[in-house]
């Protein structure tokens, strides 16, 4: 069994060494495409055994998918892993252990995806367990084509690993903030698209990351995309602190779910308006509109 680890970077320096450290032993290769970082991160991977290629950045799911086609054709497995998560050996063992002996009907397999802020360990407010498929056969899965809240989608059967993979991002909350600026704008347009219809979309039916993630899906765009804007952002911050115990999680647990749970999911609601708002004043179309507003070509 061979198994290619795919890891998109931007300016990770600080992340890759322990990223790619947690790989040892799991992957036969690691590729890292970079979007042209500005910092030590192409050297760093280099360095350690990484193959590295660069590619110029649309979004994630356009990334990862074109990461694919660079893989080597006897690759056996992918795994998808961001530069600032890492493996517990618990799930590294568990690779090594049960992928040999997975049957041809199997195509993928998902983990749990835990959070750290902080420095903390989030355990409430519905983060965990959060399920996620981040492995499969090659050939048989692909990353849906969304702006944000993209799901790998396989042609089979998944299995699911009791291992953990960690989000652990040690960068300032001034970069966190900014990131998050960033995916907001991502955010509006999918919402943008479930009202105006000017990109093709999935169901939710097709995700195989089980049955969590397709309620997740279906409850996001059939009942929260239809509450009104700045609303809907207090109303899911308060089932995440108050409903989902999410203020047992400490100082460092406020911070997050405030500012993840309640101010980011404002800030997209505000870019929606903002658009609607530039589509009313000019009569513009929406995709003219995220490309003035939002500074996103969607290429529609």
């Amino acid at each position: 069994m061979t198994l290619a680890a795919i890891v998109l970077t931007l300016d990770e320096a600080r992340h890759i060494a322990r990223c790619i450290a947690s790989l040892d032993g799991v992957a036969d290769t690691v590729l890292v495409v970079d979007s042209h970082s500005t910092d030590e991160t192409a050297g760093i991977a280099r360095s350690l055994g990484a193959t590295v290629v660069s590619h110029p950045f649309v979004n994630h799911a356009a990334q990862f998918n074109w990461a694919l086609t660079q893989l080597p054709p006897e690759t056996d497995w992918v795994l998808r892993v961001d530069a600032d998560e890492y493996l517990t050996p618990g799930l590294a063992r568990e690779i090594g252990d049960r992928l040999p002996g997975l049957g041809p009907d199997i195509a993928g397999a998902t983990c749990c995806r835990r959070i750290a802020f902080e420095g903390r360990l989030l355990r409430h407010g519905g983060l965990h367990p959060v399920r996620v498929l981040r492995l499969f056969r090659f050939g048989r899965g692909r990353c849906e084509p969304r702006w944000m809240d993209e799901h790998i989608t396989v042609d089979g059967g998944t299995v699911a690993l009791d291992g953990a993979l960690v989000d652990d991002n040690l960068n300032s909350l001034t970069w966190w903030t900014a990131k998050h600026n960033a995916y907001a704008s991502r955010e509006a347009v999918e919402l943008l698209n479930l009202d105006h219809g000017f990109m093709a979309r999935g169901n939710g039916a097709e995700i195989n990351a089980g049955a969590q993630a397709r309620l997740k899906r279906r409850v996001k765009e059939r009942v929260y995309a239809r509450l009104p804007g700045g609303l809907r952002a207090l109303a899911y911050f308060l089932y995440r602190y108050v409903l989902r115990l999410g203020f047992l999680d400490g100082a460092a647990g406020a911070r997050f779910h405030i500012l993840q749970g309640f101010w980011y999911r404002y800030l997209v609601d505000a870019k929606v308006a903002e658009v609607k708002r530039h589509m009313a004043r000019t009569g513009c179309g929406p995709v003219e509109a995220i490309r003035d507003r939002l500074e996103i070509d969607i290429g529609a």
